[in-house]
């Protein structure tokens, strides 16, 4: 058997940091099923904002969450009025707690993991081609400035009685290699003959690490 590592968490505290960050003084669980209830409530909330990845920073009863955005217009609203709605929410789910909501834009969504898988799972859901999906989404990626990308596309794919697995790679993926920029993307596609699974990594360069 294979044995996969998250490129992710492979590289935390070589030049990457957690999405969430805190110090559990009390019950280490309480906390971590509040980040998921957190995460997931704002996933069912922004799902047209095209958000990358949410960071989570707590001190005390005070919580701030980061929204890293492809479509940060969305997500604040006119005049700050959604950033404020989606506040209001929060601090009613979680009260005694502090909320503060910040949204930074993603610069380039051609090149960001999460994005791509995202727009090929809602292709998928529209039926369009999956080859096709996948092939656009790759060239795009690579007019953004990525060195390589590597998709994933697992299911019962163009409606097959059989589910397979279709990969398509452009590219350098270095997997293995520490200082080397790999962002990661895993999205699912609910289409109408079943559940399809897209996974995309990309590749953006080497970090120069200190000595």
């Amino acid at each position: 058997m294979g044995q996969k590592v998250h490129p992710k968490g492979f590289r935390l505290g070589v030049y990457r940091d957690w999405d969430s960050r805190w110090f559990a003084r009390g019950s280490y669980a309480d906390q971590l099923m509040e980040d998921i209830a957190i995460r997931r409530f704002l996933a069912k909330e922004l799902k047209n904002a095209e958000v990358s990845r949410i960071e989570l920073e707590k001190a005390g009863e005070n919580i701030r969450i980061i929204i890293h955005s492809a479509r940060p217009g969305i997500v604040i609203g006119k005049k700050g009025q959604e950033i404020e709605n989606l506040r209001t929410k929060i601090s009613s789910k979680f009260p005694g707690r502090a909320v503060e909501v910040s949204v930074q834009e993603v610069e380039n969504p051609d090149a960001d993991a999460m994005t791509v898988a995202r727009s090929i799972a809602e292709q998928l859901e529209r039926r369009v081609s999956f080859k096709r999906a996948m092939k656009r989404a790759a060239a795009g990626a690579l007019r953004a400035g990525a060195k390589g990308i590597k998709i994933r596309c697992a299911g019962r794919l163009g409606g097959a009685e059989i589910a397979r697995a279709e990969w398509l790679r452009i590219g350098s993926i270095p997997l293995h290699t520490l200082r080397a920029n790999v962002d990661y993307g895993q999205v699912t596609a609910h289409t109408t003959y079943g559940v399809i699974g897209v996974t995309v990594w990309i590749y953006k360069g080497d970090f120069q690490l200190s000595k």
